[in-house]
Order: C-alpha cells, then sequence, then structure tokens
C-alpha cells in the first residue's frame, strides 16, 4: 500500500511542539510526502512543524471544551468533508490516546496502541508492538481501508529536521458537540519542575527500593543536580508514595533512552527495564549482585547505594 496522506497529532508545550511530535512528523515524512499536522490551538508553531515534515496543520481551536471531545468531533466533520488520510498517528500518551480512542468510536475503525515503528510494503501498512516486557516483538498488519489509526511510544524514533517551509495552516471549527460539550476545562494546573525533563535528559539518576526510605530520595536529586541530569524512579516507590508519578520510568511510566542511565538501588524488575534498558550506557548500584539491573548494566558496582551515592556526590562537589 502506498499511504498518501498521513495526519499527525501534534501537542505543543510552552509554544513548542514537543519532542514526541517531531518524533512522528520525522518519521511520518519518510513515509509520505504528504503530511498534516493536528493541533489543538492556532498555528503559531506552524514554522517548526513545517521545519520538521508537515505540509499542512489543521488548527482546532476548542476553547474550555475538552481537548478529546472537540478535536475527535472536528477531525471527524474534516473526513467527512473528504479528506480522508490514510494514516493517523498518535503519541502513547494521555492525550493523544484519548483522541484517537473517542475518534477511532467515531469512524468505528481499529486502533493499535504501544507501537515502537510503523513499516508500508507489499503486504500493507504494518505496525510492531513489544510485548512480555519487551521481550518479543509483534507485527500487526491493518487491513481494510483507512484511516489506519496507531499510537506510538515516545523516543521510537530520532526527530531530525527536513530543513522544510512553515506549513500553510487551515483553521478547523469544532461542530457542535450537543451533550458531549457540556463539560468544560475551568483551570489547568502544571507541576512545576526545574532542570531537564525526564524523557528528554541526556543523563538520569533513578532510585528505588534499595534507598530503604524516602529521605533517602534526596541523594538521587543532589546526584542528578550536580551532573545537570533528572531524577527518575522506579514503580515500587512511587507507589509507595515517596516520589510523584512523574518521576516513574518503565512500561506503566516514561520511557528514556539518555546517554547515561544510573540505577541505584533499583532490582530490575522487567517493567523497570523496559522503560530504561533504549539507553546508551547504564550503570547500576544494588548490594545484591544477583539482582537483574546487572544483566543489562554497562557497568555494576556492587556496593549499598548509602555508601556509593555519598562518595559519587563528595566527588563532584570536589571537582565544581
Amino acid at each position: 500500500m502506498t499511504l498518501n496522506n498521513i495526519w499527525v497529532f501534534a501537542q505543543v508545550a510552552n509554544g513548542a511542539p514537543t519532542s514526541a511530535t517531531l518524533e512522528l512528523l520525522t518519521k511520518a515524512r519518510s513515509l509520505s510526502s504528504n503530511v498534516t499536522a493536528i493541533i489543538g490551538g492556532d498555528g503559531a508553531s506552524a514554522a517548526v512543524l513545517g521545519e520538521f515534515g508537515a505540509t499542512k496543520v489543521y488548527a482546532i481551536n476548542h476553547g474550555a471544551s475538552l481537548p478529546g471531545v472537540a478535536i475527535a468531533a472536528a477531525l471527524k466533520s474534516v473526513i467527512d468533508g473528504g479528506d480522508t488520510p490514510d494514516l493517523i498517528m498518535f503519541p502513547q500518551n494521555y492525550e493523544g490516546r484519548d483522541v484517537m480512542s473517542r475518534l477511532s468510536v467515531k469512524l468505528d475503525k481499529t486502533v493499535i496502541t504501544n507501537n515502537i515503528d510503523i513499516t508500508d510494503g507489499g503486504d500493507g501498512v504494518t505496525v510492531v508492538t513489544p510485548i512480555f516486557g519487551g521481550n518479543t516483538l509483534v507485527s500487526t498488519t491493518f487491513t481494510g481501508a483507512g484511516p489506519f489509526l496507531a499510537a506510538f511510544r515516545p523516543k521510537s524514533f530520532v526527530a531530525e529536521s527536513a530543513g522544510g517551509a512553515a506549513a500553510a495552516v487551515t483553521a478547523v471549527s469544532v461542530p457542535d458537540l450537543g451533550a458531549a460539550g457540556a463539560a468544560q476545562v475551568t483551570a489547568v494546573h502544571v507541576e512545576e519542575t526545574t532542570g531537564p525533563k525526564l524523557d528528554e535528559a541526556d543523563i538520569v539518576v533513578s532510585g528505588g527500593r534499595g534507598l530503604g526510605e524516602a529521605a533517602s530520595y534526596a541523594l538521587i536529586e543532589d546526584l542528578a543536580k550536580l551532573l545537570k541530569g533528572a531524577p527518575g524512579a522506579s514503580r515500587a516507590i512511587v507507589d509507595a508514595g515517596w516520589v510523584p508519578y512523574s518521576y516513574q520510568v518503565g512500561q506503566t511510566g516514561k520511557v528514556v533512552k539518555p546517554t547515561i542511565y544510573l540505577a541505584a538501588g533499583i532490582s530490575g524488575a522487567t517493567q523497570h527495564m523496559v522503560g530504561m534498558k533504549g539507553s546508551k550506557n547504564i550503570i547500576a548500584i544494588n548490594k545484591d549482585k544477583e539482582a537483574p539491573i546487572f544483566g543489562v548494566a554497562d557497568l555494576g558496582i556492587v556496593g549499598d547505594v548509602h555508601k556509593v551515592l555519598p562518595k559519587l556526590i563528595e566527588a563532584l562537589k570536589a571537582r565544581g
């Protein structure tokens, strides 16, 4: 099959397209020369979206309406009007899944989530999905007519500028939402963070149950700050309430692929390693020499994190 028309659900944060958006656009343009970015809001980011491969932008100003409800309805109206994409790509996150699931119901189309790759070959459009903690990859080929709807994990593709011109912007109106439009967004609360974002950091320092208590997580934060990296966490200490969910690395948290990933006091549960095993260099610190984390580590330190981390912090401070 030839993909002649691809849509990418794009997201903007702090005035700029998110890294996941640029990754999807990069992949989309390798599959088709006709790529449309779908954004909630205006077309202020059209220049960057065009640079990474979008040839057109559909801007949907949904106002105070719930984004998923309004955007899905607006896209359905565009498709009903005659612009039918062969494929719609979504980021594997809350808003992406929200819009995708609502649109799939409106279109009566199947969705495939949690993908890491996509190809367009003689047999059709095929997506690749990891299962069993990433130990097995499943290839699934769409059948029938599009649009095909697929969501992709962050970091599945490398974002690369194409040097394209600013994309042409078309404003898309939101149709009457009826009872579904009754719910309104009254406030948006954004968690304040300092330093690089966890899923974009070049260095990630994560802590687990081996820290012993919540107070010891300060060692992780101190080391991450000295390394100009981001602190992360295993699911165990997130579930224990030591740190917020936004810190979680793993299958049910964030997928990270930093240059250096340091795991301190993390045994290496399968669901955690799914989220970090793509890191270029993995350093593990654990007092249990049989811990599974050492199986994927490039450098392993068998020792007590309460002794090793303070020495690392002290050495970095001494270097200034």
